[in-house]
């Protein structure tokens, strides 16, 4: 019952996150784009392996192309000397700001160097970069609260301040080099620990810290051999996992495939983020329990929106001036409001809002 409260409570919300979470006036219209002409935005993105970052960089270039600029969007394929050249040759072709979602926040160092040499505005990109002061702005989702949202989906759907317990729980974590990643942990493992401390949540593998549970890459195939690794060892003898924290889909599929390969026991919850295609089609099956929603679109419209208003020298739209600190001090940011969504709300946000087609979750 809980689980249904929260949810029909979020499904409601998801429709002020799109309207509200990012402004609904987030988008820059043509006409204020026309203005934009000659003017270059450059687009770094990190790598094309993961759906999320595919539908990111094309929803950006849209938006922007929309809005009268120039863009040149380039994907790394995962690697940081990739990126940073490709970072270097958009600056030397005369981009007039750069959006850039990092492989790794600390190692762009020689370009960011070289943006704030060339007087370069950069927003970093749902990933914050670190230890630069080259850094403008940050535009991201609430990273801690997706977090609290997948805790919280942990402790309703057990109904752990009534349930007798003990349930057993192993999480995957995301990529040490994603400042992200430890937000998302953070914030799961904020609501989460009291009931670890109380026993009605047991830690079986013992595998508590973010650095025990990290993935370096979000890679799938790592966050498999682990829990392969951890299946065989604590879950051989038929002892039961009854929920599998995991930060983002690639790392839940990693762990499903490991289930589907090594375990016999019941079904646990499994948390990930992203909603995408493959681990929406395992949610609709029932092999996965709940993805938190960002809605790229939303986040694509207010990067825009802050870029036409750095052009024009106009006041940056922002929400939070306190929690991120990159270590040359606390950047502006603007943070998208998620939702989660499950087998009971997916039509309504992933279909009804045009996110996906019901033929792409077939």
């Amino acid at each position: 019952m809980k689980k249904k409260l929260l949810s029909a409570v979020l499904s409601v919300a998801v429709v002020a996150s799109l309207l509200v979470g990012c402004g609904s006036d987030a988008g820059t219209t043509s006409s204020e784009g026309a203005s934009a002409g000659g003017t270059k935005v450059g687009v770094s993105m990190p790598t094309k392996d993961l759906q999320r970052w595919n539908q990111d960089g094309s929803n950006m270039e849209a938006e922007l192309k929309a809005a009268g600029y120039e863009v040149d969007l380039q994907y790394a394929s995962n690697d940081v000397q990739t990126q940073v050249s490709q970072i270097e040759n958009m600056i030397s072709s005369g981009a007039d700001v750069l959006v850039i979602a990092a492989i790794e926040g600390s190692s762009l160092g020689e370009a960011l160097d070289m943006a704030k040499d060339a007087n370069i505005p950069v927003i970093a990109y749902d990933r914050l970069l670190m230890n630069s002061d080259a850094v403008s702005y940050y535009a991201t989702f609430d990273n801690y609260m997706v977090g609290t949202v997948q805790g919280q989906y942990v402790v309703d759907t057990l109904d752990l301040d009534n349930a007798a317990g003990p349930f057993n729980l192993e999480i995957t974590a995301g990529d040490p080099g994603d400042n992200n990643a430890g937000y998302f942990f953070n914030g799961a493992y904020k609501v989460l620990e009291p009931y670890i401390e109380s026993g009605k949540l047991n830690v079986v593998s013992g595998q508590k810290t973010f650095d025990e549970c990290a993935t370096p890459q979000w890679a799938t195939e790592t966050a498999q051999s682990r829990a392969e690794n951890i299946l065989s060892s604590n879950y051989s003898d038929g002892t039961n996992v009854d929920v599998w924290l995991c930060s983002n889909d690639s790392t839940a599929l990693g762990v499903e495939n490991a289930l589907a390969a090594n375990y016999n026991g019941t079904y646990p919850i499994i948390t990930g983020q992203d909603c995408d295609i493959e681990n929406t089609k395992n949610m609709i099956a029932g092999k996965q329990s709940m993805s938190v929603f960002k809605d790229t679109r939303t986040l694509a419209s207010q990067v825009v929106k802050m870029v036409g208003q750095i052009l024009k020298g106009e006041t940056v739209d922002v929400n939070d001036t306190t929690t991120y600190d990159n270590g040359t001090g606390v950047i502006p940011s603007y943070l998208c409001q998620p939702v989660f969504a499950d087998v009971n709300n997916y039509k309504e946000l992933l279909i009804d809002s045009g996110y996906y087609t019901e033929d792409q979750l077939k």
